[in-house]
């Protein structure tokens, strides 16, 4: 672990991602269709977020979602030719 990872709390986290609270506890409970589940600690009905766990977990659905883009791309294609 790094010494400049932070743990974050749900509305941190909301802020970076630029969306609700709701939002990410959706998130961190696998209920959002196209991203991995995000990986929480628990504090009985708290939940908090590292830092490096939130930038990792962008990086991985980041690119996963511009494959998944990618391919929906192609079959638009395929259908228009």
């Amino acid at each position: 672990m790094e010494a400049q990872d932070g743990i974050l709390t749900i509305s941190e986290v909301a802020r970076d991602l630029r969306c609700s609270k709701a939002h990410v506890y959706k998130t961190i409970n696998g209920l959002v269709l196209g991203v991995s589940p995000l990986p929480a600690i628990s504090l009985g009905r708290r939940r908090l977020v590292r830092r490096s766990t939130l930038e990792a977990w962008k990086q991985a659905n980041e690119h996963a979602g511009a494959d998944a883009m990618m391919i929906a791309s192609l079959k638009n294609h395929a259908v228009d030719a």
